[in-house]
């Protein structure tokens, strides 16, 4: 067989361990997971709890799908296996964020549980809180920020969720907020308390 680059790859400790990070930012790093359809709210979301937490002192960063898609995974279409893809990649980006301290939230439709399962292995108790940024599609459809419903109904889109690809909502999410009968307000309200109630921040 053949030996491959990864073969002789070793892990290298940092010199500064997460512990101490998080013990100077006197708070837990971890990924705020937002999950839901298109149109549902979730970047409108993940910003606002973000803007939330940094007025309070927090590590916080945001990535989101439609950004993430410009840059890192722009190689990547839309076909599960690239949507498979796309997760594996910020799920280990995410872990990144958690080690350096911060408070992550990922905005990404990522409509397959078994994917959001697996960026859950990656970390450990409590550092991955999946939020279901639930909303009906015809609430979304109505929506339509970007034009996209209107395209995949069209045709002109393929493989879209909810429309010509299935979106597999979360069995147990840690949070759950709708955006219908929900303001952005109360739904950061939430979210940071239940924040609180953890011991997270």
């Amino acid at each position: 067989m053949t030996s491959t680059n990864s073969n002789h790859i070793v892990w290298h400790d940092a010199s500064v361990s997460r512990a101490e990070r998080n013990r100077k930012n006197g708070h837990e790093s971890f990924v705020l997971w937002f999950t839901g359809l298109s149109g549902s709210g979730k970047s409108t979301l993940a910003n606002a709890v973000s803007r939330k937490l940094f007025e309070d002192n927090k590590q916080t960063y945001v990535l989101d799908g439609d950004n993430v898609r410009h840059g890192l995974n722009k190689d990547l279409g839309f076909s599960p296996d690239a949507r498979q893809e796309n997760i594996r990649r910020i799920g280990e980006v995410s872990k990144l964020f958690v080690d350096s301290g911060q408070i992550v939230s990922t905005a990404f439709i990522s409509p397959y549980r078994e994917d959001r399962e697996q960026v859950r292995s990656l970390l450990d108790a409590d550092e991955f809180i999946e939020i279901h940024v639930d909303c009906s599609l015809s609430t979304c459809e109505d929506r339509d920020p970007k034009g996209l419903y209107a395209k995949a109904r069209s045709g002109e889109i393929s493989s879209f969720t909810g429309i010509s690809a299935p979106y597999e909502e979360p069995d147990e999410p840690e949070i759950l907020v709708n955006t219908e009968d929900q303001s952005i307000e109360e739904a950061v309200h939430h979210i940071v308390g239940i924040l609180q109630q953890k011991g997270l921040i």
